[in-house]
């Protein structure tokens, strides 16, 4: 059996193979309510053959998304409406994750079918925050610094969201730090310039990511995986980088987090990123040995050769699978052929296996 294949064990959680959904926002929520959109869309990637399916970034405020179309899971109704999704998964032999996050000065934007623009409060936005007042870029707004107060709220909130997530039926939890988001944006010293406990030092501004870290694994069952996904480069001269990455995975693995899902980018919009095949691959390798823990790769992985050496060669335990699975939601099935591999398709989609 390839390897891509293989079932792998995270605590008391068995996935079925190492093919994993990376979250992928899909812009479509209304007041952060999931819907038939997302149904069918996670749903179809479910019986497409992953073996985890993680939900797109979840905000657990208002004003924590990325879009008005965002996903959030700051009340019961959010929770209640994840729950049907969440049993579909089950019902395919996936297992269900749901990554939580805060977009924080990136926050308050159109959706990109529409530019993505920055939206003033008179247009529907809101106001932003950060660690420090400094906009991404002169067009958007500038973000109003977090005073101590609002940090430990911030916290409390990634806390209540979690207790959703859990009485919604997810298995795996993942926290939100990669991207350019509020908290990719503390660990990075190009977008924090505070001089308290929370900037600085690496280990300051490591700080608030590794207390909402320590809190859900507190809080998630001993029994279930918490990861966390990171950008293990802002590949700009000065920002937070690789060795900073295996630092902080060192520092999280002591917590208990199972698994680092290794991106890269995000926080300014001018980084010049070498994008291609398995380009962040490396990042997953270094971080898996350097630090210890498992790790997941992701960023043009396209084929299953690719994926199967990969995972062969040590560079990461699991494969993240993103745009792949956009345009070919039944890529594992396609994969397993390809790597002559069987594996067992839906009973509604036998009479199609052997074509």
């Amino acid at each position: 059996m390839a390897k891509l294949f293989t079932p792998i064990r995270f605590r008391e959680t068995e996935i079925k193979n190492r093919i994993f959904v990376a979250p992928m926002c899909q812009y479509s929520a209304d007041d952060g309510i999931a819907n038939h959109w997302h149904l069918v869309h996670l749903g179809g990637l479910a019986v497409g053959g992953a073996g985890l399916i993680i939900v797109e970034a979840t905000a657990v405020v208002p004003e924590g998304r990325i879009t008005p179309r965002c996903l959030g899971l700051w009340s019961d109704a959010h929770t209640q409406a994840f729950k049907p999704i969440v049993e579909f998964i089950k019902q395919q032999g996936a297992v269900p994750a749901i990554q939580i996050g805060h977009a924080g000065r990136k926050a308050s934007c159109d959706v990109p079918w529409r530019n993505g623009k920055f939206l003033p409060q008179e247009q529907g936005g809101w106001q932003t925050v950060a660690p420090s007042a400094i906009a991404v870029t002169p067009a958007h707004g500038v973000p109003l610094a977090l005073n101590h107060a609002d940090i430990q709220q911030i916290a409390s909130q990634f806390h209540a969201a979690a207790e959703r997530a859990l009485e919604a039926g997810f298995e795996v939890l993942e926290l939100h730090c990669a991207h350019g988001y509020l908290l990719h944006e503390f660990l990075s010293p190009l977008s924090n310039h505070r001089e308290d406990e929370y900037g600085g030092s690496l280990e300051n501004r490591c700080r608030l990511v590794l207390d909402i870290a320590r809190d859900l694994r507190a809080l998630w069952p001993q029994g279930k995986p918490v990861f966390v996904r990171i950008s293990a480069t802002d590949w700009v001269e000065g920002g937070w980088d690789i060795e900073q990455s295996i630092q902080l995975a060192k520092w999280l693995k002591d917590i208990g987090i199972d698994l680092i899902d290794c991106s890269s980018g995000g926080l300014t919009l001018d980084a010049k990123i070498p994008a291609g095949p398995g380009y962040q691959t490396e990042f997953a390798q270094r971080i898996r040995h350097e630090a210890g823990i498992a790790s997941g790769a992701v960023g043009l992985i396209t084929s299953a050769l690719q994926a199967e050496h990969i995972l062969v060669s040590g560079q990461a335990d699991v494969i993240m699978l993103a745009r792949k699975l956009l345009s070919d939601p039944h890529w594992p099935l396609h994969a397993a052929k390809e790597l002559r591999t069987d594996v067992t398709w839906p009973d509604q989609y036998v009479r199609a296996k052997d074509i």
